[in-house]
């Protein structure tokens, strides 16, 4: 499964991933915006479990975001269970060396349409913790509104923090 995004792709996580993957998630600033089940120290143990945990999924709901070489970052979306089954939440990381480049914009971008075409969906939605700027830019620029502050809602790095949830409601 891949999806084109511009320059670059949305692909299924596959052997050989591992590398890069381990290069560009061992990184604290990358594990600060995201959740503790994201490791950190990140190793190539990690890696190597998480691409055999996912490589098989069908349908696919994590993907590798990739350069003409590299696994550069990850995207993917949770369809959530009961009576929110017709909702998804969303998820997205970059390797620093590509922040900054419009690559987590377009990528979402291409999972959104991906997600509503191909799910019983009609909202996306995704926490940012309150310092996640460039996050929250990326969900604004994709069409996601910010419905509200969540209060003390994560603890990160030893700190409590507040939340932003943004979402997308198919019209």
């Amino acid at each position: 499964m891949e999806i084109k995004a511009d320059r670059w792709k949305l692909r299924a996580w596959r052997p050989g991933d591992e590398p890069s993957l381990a290069r560009y998630a061992n990184n604290r600033k990358v594990w600060m915006n995201l959740r503790d089940s994201f490791p950190h120290p990140y190793t190539p143990g990690h890696a190597a479990a998480w691409v055999e945990s996912v490589k098989d999924l069908a349908p696919v709901t994590d993907f590798a975001i990739t350069d003409s070489a590299d696994a550069i970052g990850g995207i993917g979306l949770t369809v959530l269970d009961d009576v929110h089954r017709r909702s998804a939440e969303v998820g997205f990381w970059l390797g620093e060396p590509f922040w900054g480049k419009g690559i987590a914009s377009t990528a979402l971008k291409a999972l959104t349409e991906y997600a509503f075409e191909s799910f019983d969906l009609i909202r996306l939605q995704a926490n940012v913790f309150e310092w996640n700027l460039a996050s929250a830019r990326v969900l604004e620029k994709c069409g996601f509104i910010c419905e509200g502050r969540m209060r003390n809602s994560a603890t990160k790095g030893g700190q409590t923090i507040d939340q932003l949830l943004y979402s997308k409601v198919l019209d």
